[in-house]
C-alpha cells in the first residue's frame, strides 16, 4: 500500500496487460505503436503505474480485446472515490 502522500501516479496497481501482450508475441513498442502511445506508457502501465482511462482503452483495444473486457486487463479496480460527499461533515458558515 502506498505511503501517504504518495501522488496517484506512483500508485501501483497489478494489471494482466504485460501478460497478454506476450500471449500475443508482441514486443512493448509493437503494443505502443498499436495503441498510439509511447513505449515508456507501456511500460509504466505494465509496472502497475495508473493511468488515463484513454489510455487503459486505447491499449485493450490494441490487444484485440473490446472495453467490457477491462476487468480481464486490468482487474476489477475499486471505486476511488467514496459514496459520502467530500464536504459530509463539515459546517457550512
Amino acid at each position: 500500500m502506498p505511503a501517504r502522500g504518495t501522488p496517484t501516479s506512483l500508485r501501483r496497481s497489478p494489471n494482466n496487460v504485460q501478460r497478454l501482450r506476450e500471449d500475443q508475441l508482441l514486443t512493448k513498442a509493437e503494443l505502443a505503436r498499436k495503441a498510439g502511445v509511447s513505449a515508456l506508457t507501456v511500460t509504466r502501465v505494465e509496472r502497475g503505474a495508473e493511468c488515463r482511462v484513454d489510455t487503459k482503452r486505447k491499449i485493450i483495444l490494441a490487444l484485440g480485446l473490446q472495453p467490457v473486457d477491462k476487468a480481464k486487463v486490468f482487474g476489477d479496480v475499486a471505486p476511488r472515490r467514496s459514496a459520502a460527499p467530500a464536504f459530509a461533515g463539515r459546517k457550512r458558515f
